[in-house]
């Protein structure tokens, strides 16, 4: 047994993830040392060579095929129901490459009493800071978003929902969620706030697990000593993208709140779109036109609900 004590399942969902997986694998050495770890991937049906570039670098892996695109959150279930026994879960995206030792400070903080999942401090592929924690999000959150948008409102605990105050990033933290493209995860978290919820297909899964572990009593945990690049995706320039993100922002709330809450913060979340979309973005244009359908709203999340933009 490594000096952790510690045996970490580190699960991974790929779709057409090939170009990288290299520096991913790669990563996974330096930023777990001195733990016992192993790696499972969970592939969403990659139509490019995902698969087999990770038999080929990491032929210890276990690989779960999918067999269609069903989504993070449903990857993330089945990656850790077929792992190796451990006693937490690390959910990494593709595009997440491990600073040195960063596994262990993980661990270091997921041991303080309380807490159920330990995050680190990340930057972009650039060395830029990336604002991952947040605080629940609230009709008032919203609408500060909308107003001052959302770094200025982030500032202000009140007003924003992602935590922009660069200050807060020094010092360990507690988060009411924060981003999910690295989150380690206590096994009795797991136990008792699993699985993740699959309606979600993408957007909100991560949300809906942190929030659901903090009324369980799980504290997220902000580590700045662990450290780890994330290279992001393109959810805000894709129009699709972003709207399925929107809309599941509004059935994320639904779920927690009232039928005269949720339709203020519907209210509130367009105002947000509609202010951006008349300066001509697209992704918000095509956030206002989904918010204004009611059958998005009756469809069932999935592939099918990220359109094209008009």
């Amino acid at each position: 047994m490594s000096s952790s004590d510690e045996t970490i399942a580190v699960v991974v969902v790929t779709y057409n993830s090939e170009r990288l997986l290299a520096d991913l694998i790669a990563s996974l050495r330096p930023g777990l040392a001195g733990i016992d770890w192993h790696l499972t991937v969970a592939d969403n049906a990659s139509a490019d060579g995902t698969v087999d570039a990770v038999r080929q670098l990491a032929p210890a892996a276990t690989v779960v095929e999918m067999g269609r695109n069903a989504g993070y959150a449903a990857g993330i279930n089945a990656g850790v129901a077929a792992a190796e026994p451990h006693s937490a879960v690390l959910v990494l995206n593709p595009d997440v490459r491990l600073g040195a030792g960063c596994g262990f400070e993980l661990i270091k903080a997921l041991r303080t009493p309380g807490t159920g999942i330990a995050v680190p401090r990340l930057v972009d592929g650039d060395g830029e800071l990336i604002f991952t924690m947040r605080r629940e999000p609230s009709i008032l959150r919203t609408l500060g978003d909308a107003v001052l948008g959302a770094e200025r409102a982030g500032r202000y605990p009140a007003l924003g929902e992602v935590v922009t105050d660069h200050g807060h990033y020094a010092n360990e933290a507690i988060t009411a969620w924060a981003e999910g493209s690295t989150l380690l995860i206590g096994a009795e978290c797991w136990r008792r706030c699993a699985p993740w919820e699959e309606y979600f297909f993408l957007y909100s899964e991560e949300t809906d697990f942190a929030l659901r572990a903090r009324d369980a009593g799980f504290i997220t945990r902000f580590t700045p000593a662990a450290e780890a690049v994330h290279l992001e995706g393109d959810s805000r320039q894709s129009p699709g993208m972003w709207a399925l993100l929107t809309l599941n922002r509004v059935r994320l709330y639904r779920r927690r709140h009232g039928r005269l809450a949720t339709a203020a913060f519907w209210a509130a979340l367009l105002a947000r779109e509609l202010s951006r979309a008349l300066l001509r973005r697209r992704p918000s244009q095509a956030a206002v036109r989904a918010l204004l359908s009611p059958a998005r709203f009756r469809e069932t999340p999935g592939p099918h609900s990220v359109r094209p933009a008009a």
